[in-house]
């Protein structure tokens, strides 16, 4: 597969005016070196290094090294006193061998930007300039995340204490589902609850010639694998999303040996918290019951990863705003489906208010290709509608927070 997607005419003019062509020459050179040299979760070494040189440019009143690998950018706004807000941008890639065809495609064989946080990232340094050129009524922290695929990397911001003094704080996604200058902020589930589980079933291994001398690990996980998927179809509320997803099973080292065990593992994913407790209790006592029914035990774990995201209306209003003065209200459209993709933004809007965005990032006549496959990638033009969205977000929030009260 071959693709070009350095074509930005699909960019608002608008948008488009806000950067320099220096800026614009160098936000997609950035984009095209994070993409070439992907890192996975908190080995973001040589990622974290280019993203600083790249917000000195924004001449930052500090840049912090926080989570190991993970950078918070202050950008000065015109009030020193006024509160504080953030926009983040993940930097981590994906273990996917990338089959793309770009020029710049991964250098490192196995790893790749399966997800576009190359592009969020690019975004949040667009998001700094912007910010240096035209500030918020207050200062605006711009944090670079490690570790958004394995759930961490928020959680580890956070226990740093790097956003202590925050009140607004906002992100965004790439969707190659929508083209590039279109964008969802919208209040409501935004992304689901992504909580994983590995349950490994012990039993007895035997002659694979005699297995009536066994009590086989093998036989009972393929029968709870067909018997979990009833938990979604019986158990939930069919007006309620929910997936229950085995992904993975290891068992046996031979063809005429019956193993001593076996281990499957997935996700489990919910939009409320019910639902999400449900499905952890169900999974449960399915293991279990399947496990005493095959002379087997059953030791099951399961995970707690990122709570839902579900936008508040107050700062999904905030970046909708933000959205119509800079693409027009055509351009903010509905998300239109429920999403059941985690992201660990969720753990920043337990403790500070904020709003989770999509961004467009089809290009002209491109497939809506899935993230988290060797296929995937972002056109460039979403580079700048999302650092313009961010941006002005942030200064829409600010000015709220700043205002006489």
């Amino acid at each position: 597969m071959t693709c070009d997607i350095s074509d930005l005419t699909t960019v608002p003019a608008a948008v488009l005016a806000l950067f320099t062509e220096a800026q614009r020459d160098g936000l997609l050179d950035l984009r095209r070196d994070l993409h070439a040299h992907p890192e996975l979760a908190f080995q973001e070494s040589r990622t974290s290094a280019v993203l600083e040189r790249a917000l000195g440019l924004a001449n930052p009143v500090s840049v912090q090294r926080v989570a190991g690998t993970g950078l918070v950018a202050r950008i000065r706004g015109r009030d020193p006193h006024a509160p504080v807000v953030a926009v983040r941008g993940d930097i981590d890639a994906l273990p996917i061998h990338e089959a793309t065809g770009l020029p710049y495609a991964s250098q490192h064989a196995g790893v790749m930007h399966a997800c576009g946080h190359d592009v969020h990232a690019t975004w949040a340094v667009g998001a700094a300039w912007l910010l240096a050129q035209q500030p918020a009524a207050g200062d605006v922290l711009v944090v670079l995340q490690p570790a958004e695929e394995t759930g961490e990397g928020a959680a580890a911001i956070l226990a740093a204490g790097a956003l202590d003094e925050v009140v607004a704080i906002f992100g965004a996604h790439v969707d190659r589902r929508f083209p590039v200058g279109q964008v969802v902020a919208q209040a409501g589930s935004l992304a689901a609850a992504a909580d994983t589980f590995s349950i490994v079933l012990h039993g007895r291994g035997a002659h694979g010639a005699r297995p009536h001398e066994s009590a086989d690990p093998v036989l009972g996980a393929g029968i709870l694998i067909a018997a979990l998927q009833g938990v979604v179809a019986r158990r939930v509320n069919p007006s309620v999303p929910a997936v229950l997803t085995v992904a993975t099973m290891q068992a046996g080292t031979a063809p005429n040996v019956i193993p001593e065990s076996a281990r499957i593992g997935g996700t489990l994913r919910a939009t409320d918290p019910v639902t999400r407790a449900l499905l952890a209790d169900e999974l449960r006592q399915v293991a279990h019951g399947i496990a005493a029914a095959h002379r087997l035990t059953a030791e099951v774990d399961v995970e707690l990863g990122p709570p839902p995201i579900v936008n508040p209306e107050q700062a999904a209003g905030w970046a909708r705003e933000a959205a119509v003065r800079l693409l027009g209200h055509d351009a903010v459209v509905p998300l239109g489906i429920t999403n059941m993709g985690g992201e660990d933004f969720a753990y920043y809007m337990e403790r500070i208010p904020g709003a989770f965005l999509r961004i467009g990032a089809r290009e002209p006549h491109g497939d809506p290709t899935p993230a988290h496959t060797p296929q995937f990638f972002a056109a460039d033009g979403s580079v700048f509608v999302g650092a313009a969205v961010l941006a002005e977000t942030a200064r829409v929030a600010s000015a709220v927070f700043a205002a006489p009260r």
